[in-house]
């Protein structure tokens, strides 16, 4: 060890991965984490009644099972467990559903006369994930190691969903499949790179498949709070960093907030025209998030939806469409497009025997204060008749509720900003990690390469660190 030391403001899973990076490379690290528990959007706890465990952020880790920092720590050693289902992905039609198979081509021969078009789209990310991922979670400006695969992901992904859907797909049901898709990427779906996140998504589905962790999101954090303190770092909980002089003392102050809670953190150490680009960067929509104890699982219609961890609850393409953009242009949902998991099916740790648990959002206007619940609802009785009957108790969180449990969710975001062309070039400047105060780096979900339980955004802030001392 030397006699380096390090702090780092905030303990979700990119602050983790920066605290790691750093202790191993020989520094003393100290993680100081607000609440009560580590874990930011990974966290998970009995919200509803006693016996049932919800994920309070994040559910399902595609990209943390594909993460190459976090397959670099092994933290199966440190009781971390995957669960997968039948079928990676349902997303059920008036007339039944499409599912998402791990193989592409399984996948494809469901969906008719879009079969050729469905492999030709994702067999090549899909046979290629671990290199193109190498790339793609890497900060904006480097030198591709694969440049050709990069370009060939580009093409499509720069498009909106939107465009690529029609252009390529004949059927409603593949439409509607990628639709879904892509709206995890929060934008409006005729948004340019909108088909990025439907395309990462989809690849994940074939490469690696949508697991989730037994015992819930918070078993992520536990696994790296072992391997952090494995190499003498250490997370002291129940310790607020309000302002960054209270910090000095270390040489190197990784953040993992968003630029807004940046700059209450500067206050007002910041260059002009630097403190000027943080308050200008954007938030997208919120989320409304209900957790619900179930009394039975979730009554389908199509049955292949309980075979699913993972179900998009929201109809067509032009549905899913219309859901986004009301989001987008302030308008309270209507038929919103519901991102709904139900971990009990796979995991029996997440509920007494026999009874389930589910975790469901839609998204709605940035720091909207109203209530979905209804909304949320209706759709799930549109292809789950008998869902309310089946519900015990429910805890609802709206973008407010969310940003008081987590400050990281400004307005219930919970992709750490807008993923608009400028912030996804930019995020949030052309400094990425580093500001202009000497040995204070930003590595939260506002930098690249952006949201998702994957760290990276914290191991490469911790490597651009390094390299510059």
């Amino acid at each position: 060890m030397s006699d380096r030391t390090a702090i780092v403001v905030g303990s979700g899973p990119n602050g983790m991965a920066a605290a790691i990076e750093l202790a191993r490379s020989g520094w003393h690290v100290e993680v100081r984490e607000a609440a009560d528990v580590p874990g930011g959007g990974a966290r998970s706890a009995e919200v509803t009644l006693p016996g049932f465990i919800h994920d309070l952020g994040s559910a399902v880790h595609p990209m943390a099972v594909s993460s190459p920092f976090f397959s670099s720590l092994a933290l199966h050693a440190h009781g971390l467990e995957w669960r997968w289902s039948p079928f990676e992905l349902a997303h059920p039609l008036d007339d039944g559903a499409v599912v998402v198979h791990r193989s592409v081509d399984e996948t494809a021969r469901e969906l008719g006369p879009d079969a050729g078009a469905y492999r030709k789209l994702f067999a090549p990310i899909a046979r290629n994930w671990s290199a193109l991922l190498s790339d793609l979670l890497q900060p904006l400006l480097h030198f591709p190691r694969h440049p050709l695969l990069l370009a060939r992901f580009g093409v499509p992904a720069v498009s909106s969903v939107s465009v690529l859907a029609r252009s390529l797909f004949r059927g409603p049901r593949a439409r509607a499949l990628f639709a879904g898709m892509g709206a995890h990427s929060v934008l409006k779906l005729s948004a340019p790179i909108s088909s990025a996140f439907g395309l990462m998504l989809g690849g994940a589905a074939h490469a690696v498949g949508w697991p989730i962790p037994v015992q819930g999101a918070q078993s992520i954090t536990h696994a790296l709070a072992e391997v952090l303190q494995s190499y003498g770092g250490r997370i002291a909980t129940n310790s607020p960093v309000n302002r960054l002089d209270e910090i000095d003392g270390a040489e190197l102050k990784m953040l993992d907030v968003t630029p807004h809670q940046f700059l209450r953190l500067a206050d007002g150490r910041l260059p002009a025209s630097f403190e000027r680009a943080m308050r200008d960067f954007r938030y997208g929509p919120g989320v409304f998030k209900v957790d619900y104890a179930l009394s039975q699982p979730i009554p389908w219609r199509a049955p292949e939806c309980a075979q699913a961890i993972t179900v998009h609850v929201g109809g067509t393409l032009e549905e899913v469409e219309a859901s986004e953009r009301d989001a987008w242009d302030g308008r309270a949902p209507v038929k919103p497009f519901v991102l709904l998991a139900q971990p009990s099916l796979f995991d029996a740790t997440r509920a007494p025997a026999g009874l389930h648990t589910a975790w469901a959002y839609c998204h709605v206007p940035q720091a909207w204060n109203g209530s979905a619940l209804e909304q949320i609802e209706n759709q799930i009785e549109r292809f789950a008749p008998g869902f309310r009957d089946c519900v015990l108790a429910r805890r609802t969180q709206n973008p407010a509720q969310l940003q008081a449990w987590d400050p990281n969710l400004i307005g219930g975001d919970i992709g750490g900003g807008a993923a608009t062309v400028k912030q996804f070039a930019l995020r949030p400047t052309w400094r990425s990690y580093k500001t202009p105060l000497n040995g204070v780096y930003l590595c939260s979900s506002s930098t690249p390469p952006g949201g998702g339980v994957h760290g990276m955004c914290g191991f490469n802030a911790a490597r651009t660190a390094l390299m510059g001392i």
